[in-house]
């Protein structure tokens, strides 16, 4: 929880958090009751048809957080796959348990449409729990504070100390990291990172920077 964020926005997250996260526990629960049937029905063991819904829709949950958390950068295309590959086979394994269990009178359509809702939602739900909860500290509240003058006096008195954040930006620049890698490294919005490097003397001097960093180490 961000210190100073106002009661009512405190208790709004929490709702918000919590509403996600039981929509979600009620989503797999479905999903696994019917994937579970499912692999009861297609020959696997009763006592480890449970696994397979797990392993499906346990996917879904892990790809989801490991999408957030990358973020911006080159390998979250694996999650990415990873989480679409897992929700069309929760999407299609629900939908055809709905076909062979529906009563004779259900339309197969339907019946599928409506085993499909759960994994969608479990899907949805639990992107939307992952990024409330990643929101709470991503953006220091004195970055949202901050004030047009008050930064260019910041900027003017990290711009004098080469091994201050702007320094240590600057080299990280050099290093091929992304604006958003470095304001989560320095604990400042990407967005400040991006007004650091629109000013010239910064961006043409990162090398400049970066040598003089390290004579000062030596």
């Amino acid at each position: 929880m961000i210190p100073g964020t106002p009661a009512s926005g405190r208790l709004a997250m929490v709702t918000a958090v919590a509403g996600t996260v039981l929509i979600a526990a009620g989503a797999f629960w479905l999903s696994f009751t019917a994937l579970a049937d499912l692999a009861r029905r297609s020959g696997v063991n009763a006592g480890q048809a449970w696994a397979w819904p797990v392993i499906v829709d346990g996917l879904i949950v892990v790809a989801t957080v490991a999408v957030v958390a990358l973020a911006g950068q080159r390998t979250a295309w694996y999650p990415w796959g990873l989480l679409a590959g897992g929700a069309l086979i929760s999407v299609t394994a629900n939908a055809l348990h709905a076909v062979v269990a529906a009563d004779a009178d259900m339309p197969g359509v339907l019946a599928a449409c409506v085993a499909a809702v759960p994994p969608l939602v479990l899907l949805a739900s639990t992107h939307l729990t992952v990024v409330l909860v990643r929101s709470q500290h991503s953006t220091p509240v004195a970055e949202l504070a901050l004030e047009p003058a008050d930064s260019a006096v910041s900027d003017a008195a990290e711009a004098r100390d080469p091994m201050g954040r702007r320094g240590v930006a600057a080299r990280l620049r050099v290093e091929g990291w992304s604006n958003k890698q470095i304001a989560r490294h320095l604990g400042v919005a990407p967005s400040t990172v991006g007004r650091w490097f629109a000013h010239p003397a910064l961006a043409a001097g990162a090398p400049a920077l970066q040598e003089t960093a390290e004579e000062l180490s030596e």
